[in-house]
């Protein structure tokens, strides 16, 4: 399945947000060679091939690979946190919150698992600044997740020694997903987040579990 069919929660165009039309095309053939070859043995010349474009047309919309990356990464980032704190921001108590955020979380991972993984996996080929940019991303996401646990945890309902660390573990086995999953496996991306949901509320100690 190729970067531009892959969906989830019906996101049928994960990049409607890049335009002009050029542009999505070498930023989505950029996704899918990086998720195939890796960030550093991509070449400008391999995303352009891709996108049926010649190497000059690469640079009237992005000045670098690294641009490339930047523009996916963020706009990953931005997804994956807007997720998580439409979860974390809903009704009910914190499980149904937690389990809301982890459903919808690996979904997403499972849904756009080439996307996922070069979004996950390639921070650190970013520039310092570029980098720092998507830490701060990636913080204000564990910073969502924690509020669920912890106030699970004042209220009873959760039982975590460790709220950072139980924290970091159940960002980390989201995340994951995006390595393995296959569209041609056993499970749906639906199926896969309702499976998370219930061994992350198993991992809190939820008393609704």
């Amino acid at each position: 399945m190729s970067t531009a069919q892959e969906t989830a929660d019906g996101e049928m165009q994960p990049w409607a947000e890049v335009t002009p039309d050029a542009a999505r095309r070498l930023l989505i053939a950029a996704v899918e060679a990086f998720a195939e070859r890796g960030y550093h043995a991509t070449t400008t010349r391999d995303i352009a091939g891709r996108a049926g474009m010649s190497p000059a047309a690469l640079y009237i919309h992005y000045k670098t690979k690294e641009e490339l990356l930047h523009r996916i990464s963020r706009i990953g980032h931005d997804k994956a946190l807007a997720i998580v704190r439409t979860a974390a921001d809903g009704e009910g108590d914190a499980a149904v919150r937690l389990t809301d955020a982890v459903r919808s979380f690996v979904r997403w991972h499972a849904g756009q698992h080439t996307t996922a993984r070069v979004v996950q996996y390639e921070l650190d080929a970013l520039g310092p600044e570029a980098r720092a940019e998507i830490i701060a991303l990636r913080r204000q996401t564990d910073a969502a997740v924690r509020g669920i646990i912890e106030d699970g945890v004042a209220a009873g309902d959760f039982d975590v020694p460790d709220v950072p660390g139980t924290t970091l573990a159940v960002l980390s086995l989201c995340i994951d997903v995006a390595r393995w999953f296959n569209v041609d496996g056993p499970r749906t991306p639906d199926e896969v987040g309702g499976l998370y949901a219930d061994l992350v509320l198993r991992m809190v100690g939820s008393k609704e579990e």
